[in-house]
């Protein structure tokens, strides 16, 4: 569940293992690239979290931080 707070949206996600864990970041990653909109994200053993905002907004939660957030979502119902 993403929640709106301080200009970011923010996310934990809790996985079986740091191995499931690692498998959603990396296909995150394949994500945020494409989408060319990075997180600033975490990982501590089966926990991954995320702030998302968009730094050319003026660090402030735009379409593009939805848009990544949205398939953030997809991605872990996979995992």
């Amino acid at each position: 569940m993403w929640t709106e707070q301080d200009n970011e949206l923010r996310a934990t996600f809790k996985f079986k293992n740091f191995t499931q864990a690692f498998a959603f970041m990396t296909e995150v990653a394949f994500v945020a690239e494409a989408q060319q909109h990075h997180p600033n994200w975490s990982n501590v053993y089966n926990t991954v979290s995320f702030r998302l905002n968009t730094h050319d907004a003026g660090n402030t939660v735009t379409e593009k931080d939805r848009k990544l957030a949205a398939a953030i979502d997809e991605i872990a119902v996979r995992h």
